[in-house]
């Protein structure tokens, strides 16, 4: 390994009353998207009665957090309104707060997956717990001093230009001969992940700014964004290079087409083994979270690969 698994230097988060320590396992993201366009499950859940029992099936399975959004960023994906995003994801999250017909509350941490102050705000007082933005404060300037103000955590993703333009933007040439840094001084790293790594520091130090403490916030490579399949497998192999960051991380690789062009699968709901095997390569470089759609499988791959990867004990919850 270049760095070790271990996070347990990272300050914990509580989070509904609890503490989520870093390092010890990989928590499970389960992924909620009320919206009629997502890649591989638009207008699956678009309505509340069927987004209540996703969720609730979702914690079921295994999920330790829910990640709640109304607006897909698959690529070409058009924007929505803020009005219209909080009309998707808040009365979901108020309903899972407090409960919904026979559905009874639920208490998983939930993030909301948005990129606008406003929709962050009215999330976090229905009843989110943190805010997660794809493009890392860099949409709405308002967002990352909302954040703050709030007093959330936040998980910063990397992304290139908008789901209209991500996919142009690939080119990552201009990095080049930049390998190595001081935490991994022997180490060449591809072009893709230094260009990450170095986004991110400047979206930690942006927040940091803005008023929250670098000890709540998490980072995301944004896999799938702005990546070219093989740039995707670059930052699955260089997770130890993003760890040395010092902030928690979370990938999210599930169904991704970078995954369905390796097994020459379109389907995206077809491609659960595929990111099964991703997600044992997020374990393996240090992931603290990986967010999937197939919770059920992944309980099984994530917690074999943590008894490999970080000695997780036999018997454990």
């Amino acid at each position: 390994m270049d760095v070790p698994l271990s996070s347990c230097a990272l300050t914990p988060w509580i989070l509904r009353d609890r503490p989520w320590t870093w390092g010890d396992r990989t928590y499970l993201m389960g992924v909620l998207n009320v919206t009629p366009d997502s890649f591989s499950d638009g207008g699956q859940f678009d309505q509340l009665e069927t987004a209540i029992a996703q969720a609730h099936q979702l914690a079921a399975d295994g999920a330790d957090w829910l990640d709640i959004g109304g607006e897909s960023t698959r690529p070409d994906a058009q924007p929505v309104s803020a009005q219209e995003e909080i009309d998707r994801v808040v009365p979901v999250i108020a309903a899972l707060r407090r409960g919904w017909r026979d559905f009874a509350p639920l208490d998983l941490p939930i993030s909301i997956d948005t990129t606008k102050a406003i929709v962050a705000r009215a999330a976090i007082e229905a009843g989110a717990d943190v805010v997660n933005d794809v493009s890392g404060g860099l949409y709405d300037p308002e967002l990352l001093p909302t954040v703050a103000t709030l007093g959330v955590p936040v998980i910063l993703m990397h992304l290139r230009g908008t789901p209209q333009t991500m996919q142009q933007l690939t080119d990552y040439s201009d990095f080049a001969g930049q390998g190595g840094s001081g935490e991994l001084p022997d180490q060449h790293l591809p072009d893709v992940v230094i260009a990450v790594r170095s986004s991110l520091a400047e979206r930690v130090a942006a927040a940091i700014e803005a008023g929250i403490p670098a000890a709540q916030i998490a980072i995301d490579p944004g896999i799938g964004f702005a990546k070219t399949a093989e740039q995707n497998l670059a930052l699955l192999r260089h997770l130890p290079s993003l760890r040395s960051l010092g902030h928690p991380l979370l990938v999210g690789p599930s169904r991704k087409s970078f995954i369905g062009k390796i097994l020459e699968q379109p389907d995206p709901k077809q491609r659960v083994w595929g990111t099964g095997a991703a997600c044992a390569a997020c374990v393996a470089g240090g992931a603290d979270w990986v967010r999937v759609h197939d919770i059920q499988q992944m309980r099984d791959v994530v917690r074999v690969a943590d008894a490999i990867w970080r000695g997780w004990q036999l018997g454990e919850g």
